[in-house]
């Protein structure tokens, strides 16, 4: 486990009560939460506060931290205990409440296209613990090798692109697949977006099912699909991409259709085939569809930060599958909180926000404030506010150089499928190429 110091809380306090407010939590319970003989020692407020503390903290056991926020000493056997009487629903109402836009168009243009905010989907999974209760609920998965040596969680999320900001998230209980958890993102799609996802989101029935829930608002889509799948081509354009019809059974959709070719330097080419609801080629030229298609690359460094950066072992903490989704949520809840850290530093940088390392920020902050909970009535509000100031700008000045253009092959050193195998590294510098292939009917 990683030896990460404890942070303070009283900043902690405010940068929560931000993002979720006590009264909103307090009526998710009067309405859906378990019904108390008296009133509980440690508020559920308070309780939801300390687990989001407990997972950016990264050192120390939930009831320390507990202790951290509220003062009151209980245990962690407790603890679960009034955790496992909580309804899943409450946890749901807190994500649509805490989760919101944040790309501005004027100071983040790198998350839009032609004023379309730029958003992604993906499913994720994360391990818990062989606990009795986990064992008792959940199967693990089968693998070639057998049966895999942790049960997961799954976890779907619906984020803005170009800031990596979290704006809906639908967590798994009780093994609900990927495909279940993402439909129920659909719906929470802004308006005026342009939705990017890969493969396993691009069939027919999810395509025609995105446009009859949102008939209006301009919610777009630019998805790739697999090259099984049949369509019939109605038009093709001079550009090289083409008008096809899909079907879901009797439901149909025209939609345009754009393949082509893509590399690094001198590797082999990868075909690509993509669906996209932006018609017009005129206006949204195939080239360009093409390359923004590579945008969505960013939902996987979302969850290498969340899975990998905000954690400090390599298993959930909790000992239940409901628990376990409640510590799911509270990762999210603390990514969102740290990425107006991130907004803030890159603004005061004058940088994008992706350059700001999140890693370096989670690292400066939980610095801050616990100089800040040291120094608590020895500095006046202009001191805190320069501290504040300062350690945002030593962020931005650690922001991270423009990525390199670089390649590796793909293969591996010790192949289990039917990769290649890897007997010499090799990397390219070279820009991406893209070849737009044209549509025969």
């Amino acid at each position: 486990m990683r030896n990460t110091p404890s942070l303070s809380c009283s900043v902690f306090k405010q940068l929560f009560r931000t993002l979720l407010p006590a009264k909103f939590i307090r009526r998710c319970f009067s309405s859906f939460g378990p019904a108390s003989r008296r009133p509980p020692a440690i508020s559920p407020g308070e309780l939801i506060m300390a687990l989001v503390f407990h997972v950016i903290a990264g050192a120390g056991t939930l009831a320390q931290h507990v202790k951290t926020i509220t003062g009151q000493r209980i245990t962690d056997g407790a603890l679960s205990q009034r955790r496992t009487s909580w309804p899943w629903r409450i946890f749901e109402m807190i994500l649509e409440e805490a989760l919101h836009l944040k790309a501005n168009l004027e100071q983040h243009p790198e998350a839009f296209y032609d004023g379309l905010r730029l958003c992604g989907a993906d499913g994720s999974r994360l391990s818990v613990a062989n606990t009795p209760q986990v064992k008792k609920a959940k199967r693990k998965a089968k693998s070639r090798r057998g049966k895999a040596a942790f049960a997961k969680v799954g976890l779907a999320v619906l984020l803005e692109l170009g800031i990596r900001n979290p704006i809906a998230a639908a967590i798994g209980p009780k093994e609900e697949s990927e495909m279940v958890l993402s439909r129920q993102l659909l719906a929470k799609l802004p308006e005026k977006s342009l939705f990017l996802t890969d493969r396993y989101y691009g069939v027919p029935v999810l395509l025609i099912e995105l446009k009859e829930i949102h008939p209006e608002g301009e919610r777009e889509f630019l998805v790739r699909v697999k090259g099984n799948l049949k369509r019939r081509v109605l038009e093709c354009y001079p550009e090289g991409s083409a008008l096809v019809e899909i079907r879901a059974g009797k439901k149909k959709l025209l939609v345009r259709e754009i393949t082509g070719r893509v590399r690094k330097g001198k590797s082999s080419w990868s075909a690509v085939r993509l669906w996209t609801s932006l018609l017009d080629w005129k206006k949204h030229p195939a080239s360009e569809l093409l390359a923004l298609y590579a945008r969505r690359w960013e939902q996987e460094s979302f969850y290498r930060e969340l899975k990998v950066d905000m954690r400090s072992a390599p298993l959930l903490q909790s000992h239940t599958p409901l628990t376990a989704a409640q510590e799911i949520a509270a990762l999210i809840l603390a990514y969102a909180i740290l990425v107006d850290e991130r907004i803030k530093a890159a603004r005061l940088g004058e940088v994008p926000v992706l350059r700001i390392s999140f890693l370096k920020t989670l690292e400066a902050m939980r610095g801050l404030w616990q100089f800040l909970e040291v120094t608590d009535g020895l500095l006046d509000q202009r001191g805190v506010r320069l501290a504040v100031r300062r350690t945002l700008r030593l962020i931005a000045e650690r922001a991270l150089p423009k990525r390199r253009q670089r390649s590796c092959p793909r293969a591996l050193r010790q192949p289990v499928s039917s990769w290649p195998r890897l007997l010499k590294n090799s990397s390219s510098n070279a820009a991406p190429e893209y070849q737009l292939s044209t549509i025969i009917p």
